[in-house]
């Protein structure tokens, strides 16, 4: 397998609109394959990609989705994701509530979607919501790879029929220090999405294609991307739009901070009227005017 060179301008995998445009290439199969295979646990000998459109160039577009749903061998189904941005995570200081919900919907989504008339329960196949995440949901956990489905309060497993796989990407300092012959395949995987792009991890990504052929079949893949320029065009597009969004948000949480802060000291304002206080001692504690206080 070529390796990626040094200053090879490369897209990074870790990119949704990349991840998904890689994984449903006509020649990924087998990458996808292998991918699942480190995901789930078990040899995958066949995979189906059910949505193939293609990536919709307008970012602002609502109804895209950039997940890869599948089928393996079996019939379980699979969606795999990568979250790259933590733009839609407005409740971080909540416990990535939306993050965490969002996917449990997903998941739950996704195994009611499959045909049930004329089939018994038992027969419902399995499904896995996976999740390559680019920053820390759970902070509390010190794997980069954790896995949820349904328990009992004392932790037995109830069903394995919903499967949950998160694998946080940012939590790769100590798998970094590992000699690449140690790494497990979603390790080598991980590291390939996280750090492809990245010129200064280029010898530890090499020595990966190196030692694991689907991950260089994935980088020839990754360097064709990254090498079309209606591609690069689509991605440079993305990150203004996402950066203009990030900066307007900011703006707009720090405006409602201060319009927070004012109407908190026009409250206590009130409350010193209230109690008889003189207006220009108002004024002094709370910083507001004489005149804005006698309009309370």
């Amino acid at each position: 397998m070529a390796k990626l060179p040094t200053d090879a301008d490369i897209l990074p995998p870790s990119d949704d609109h990349i991840f998904k445009t890689l994984l449903t290439h006509p020649d990924a199969k087998r990458v996808l394959m292998d991918i699942i295979s480190s995901v789930i646990e078990r040899p995958v000998v066949d995979v189906r990609v059910q949505n193939t459109e293609l990536p919709i160039s307008d970012v602002k577009e609502k109804g895209e989705r950039l997940d890869v749903n599948c089928t393996i061998d079996g019939g379980d189904q699979i969606n795999v994701e990568m979250q790259s941005s933590r733009m839609e995570e407005v409740g971080e200081d909540h416990g990535h509530k939306n993050f965490k919900n969002k996917y449990i919907y997903y998941g739950t989504d996704l195994h009611s979607s499959q045909p049930s008339k004329g089939k018994k329960y038992d027969e419902l196949v399995r499904t896995y919501q996976v999740t390559f995440c680019c920053y820390t949901v759970l902070p509390e956990r010190l794997s980069f790879v954790n896995r949820a489905m349904l328990r009992f309060e004392d932790g037995v497993q109830f069903s394995d029929q919903i499967n949950i796989v998160i694998v946080e990407m940012s939590k790769l300092g100590d798998v970094l220090k590992k000699p690449i012959e140690a790494l497990t395949s979603l390790e080598m995987w991980s590291v390939f999405f996280q750090f492809a792009e990245d010129s200064k991890y280029r010898d530890v990504i090499n020595s990966i294609i190196e030692t694991k052929r689907e991950v260089g079949m994935a980088s020839e893949l990754l360097m064709a991307i990254s090498t079309d320029e209606d591609e690069r065009a689509r991605f440079r597009s993305r990150r203004k739009f996402e950066s203009d969004l990030e900066s307007n948000m900011r703006s707009s949480e720090e405006n409602g901070r201060i319009e927070g802060r004012a109407e908190e000291r026009r409250e206590i304002a009130k409350y010193l009227k209230t109690k008889g206080m003189p207006v220009e001692e108002i004024a002094a504690a709370t910083k507001l005017t004489v005149d804005d206080i006698l309009r309370l």
